[in-house]
């Protein structure tokens, strides 16, 4: 099954929080993950540099830390979230609000904008997504082991049966392989893997991140 791009909360096994982005494309599969300073990006390939100019909405930050959160999503609302995450508004609050303004992505397909916010200890996380139909935000509260997701296409609202029951996933760099389905688990279902960005708090409470390209 294809359902686009996927973001989603999780809690490790001995309770630390988890944010987990993937990016699966048929129209540009050609990108990957790149590290800045301060974010985490999704930016075309050497080669295909020229890809932006087809479709404006394929590069972006997709990861940012703020305020003691992780926040994922797959586009531009990834630093005014960060932002006013930062300023100190309330997760849910930031979520609706960026969302709610920048509306979903007016390109060919109206592709809806998703996005993931979670705590250092995992307790609480919170999934949203903007669709030409809906503006959705919830918060889950997560047992350890288990995580939630919300895809662009399909799968596209927040959901108890959007699960993951049995999240293994302990470092940022294990959690990428696992939202890219290499791992099995529910991810391993789901078509056209490009690439994936994550972040797994630490025990100090600050987030390690990650990125892997799908081989």
């Amino acid at each position: 099954m294809y359902i686009g791009r996927i973001v989603a909360i999780a809690r490790t096994k001995d309770n630390r929080g988890a944010a987990l982005y993937r990016v699966s494309s048929r129209s540009f599969p050609n990108r990957m993950a790149k590290t800045l300073a301060n974010a985490v990006a999704i930016v075309p390939k050497p080669g295909f540099e020229n890809d932006i100019q087809k479709n404006p909405y394929i590069a972006y930050d997709c990861l940012r830390l703020a305020n003691g959160y992780a926040i994922v999503t797959n586009g531009s609302q990834t630093d005014p979230i960060a932002e006013k995450i930062a300023s100190g508004m309330a997760p849910r609050d930031a979520l609706a609000y960026v969302m709610l303004s920048m509306d979903y992505e007016h390109d060919s397909l109206d592709t809806p904008r998703i996005s993931a916010v979670v705590t250092p200890d995992g307790s609480k996380g919170w999934l949203a997504i903007v669709r030409k139909d809906a503006l959705l935000v919830r918060e889950f509260a997560l047992k350890p082991g288990e995580a939630y997701y919300v895809a662009t296409y399909e799968k596209n609202r927040p959901a108890d049966d959007q699960n993951e029951p049995n999240f293994t996933p302990m470092t940022a760099e294990e959690a990428c392989d696992f939202i890219l389905g290499t791992k099995g688990g529910v991810f391993a279902d789901f078509e056209k893997p490009v690439t994936a960005v994550c972040a797994v708090a630490n025990a100090d409470g600050s987030f390690a991140t990650a990125t892997k390209d799908f081989a």
